[in-house]
């Protein structure tokens, strides 16, 4: 069946998160490689990132993501003229991340070519809960086999939207992208370029 809406992941996925990363060990008072050692032993470990701040035996900066939030240019330079594309295309377009309302109110003052904008935070449940998908499919309106979600996460992202049966896209960079490998029979694209062709030949073999 061809997929007629799609939703994006943030962090990695449309936004290069490099930079706040960066912000985040300063304001710890740790240089950027120390923190990224510790959150590659995370991701290793299978844990979350917050895990990385016990690993370093130091306390967690509070609020600090939320504070220092996302820029404009925080955007991979594929993100817009993917969901440019995809609007196009006659897609629904979204995007829904494990995030809070501040990413939201981000997002919406950027003007983004998207239909939906949502999070965690609104929607009431968090990767990998099936919740999760299970709301976007019904803001959607399409079935879930018409539905694709697209993240750098097999465990957060990817996994749990086959199971919710989402189409699942891997997007293969940030260090999760990166590190994860990608399960048998799952798309991986390496940049957000790929992912038209990619839905594209879906739909052909779909008629």
């Amino acid at each position: 069946m061809a997929v007629t809406a799609v939703f994006f992941d943030v962090g990695e996925t449309l936004v290069d998160e490099e930079r706040v990363w960066r912000e985040v060990a300063a304001s710890a008072g740790l240089r950027p490689h120390v923190v990224w050692a510790a959150l590659g032993m995370t991701i290793e470990r299978g844990e979350e990132h917050w895990d990385l701040w016990r690993h370093l035996g130091t306390e967690r900066p509070p609020d600090a993501w939320t504070r220092i939030g996302y820029e404009r240019g925080d955007l991979f330079p594929d993100a817009l003229p993917c969901l440019e594309q995809m609007r196009a295309s006659g897609r629904l377009v979204g995007i829904a991340g494990n995030q809070s309302a501040e990413m939201e109110e981000w997002a919406r003052s950027l003007g983004l070519p998207v239909d939906v904008v949502t999070s965690s935070a609104a929607l009431g449940a968090r990767k990998p809960e099936p919740a999760f998908f299970a709301r976007l499919v019904e803001l959607s309106g399409r079935l879930a086999e018409e539905v694709a979600y697209v993240g750098d996460r097999v465990d957060n992202d990817v996994l749990p939207a086959l199971e919710a049966g989402l189409y699942a896209v891997h997007v293969r960079r940030g260090p999760w992208g990166s590190l994860q490998s990608t399960p048998d029979g799952i798309v991986a694209i390496e940049t957000l370029s790929e992912l038209a062709p990619v839905l594209d030949r879906l739909a052909s073999e779909s008629r």
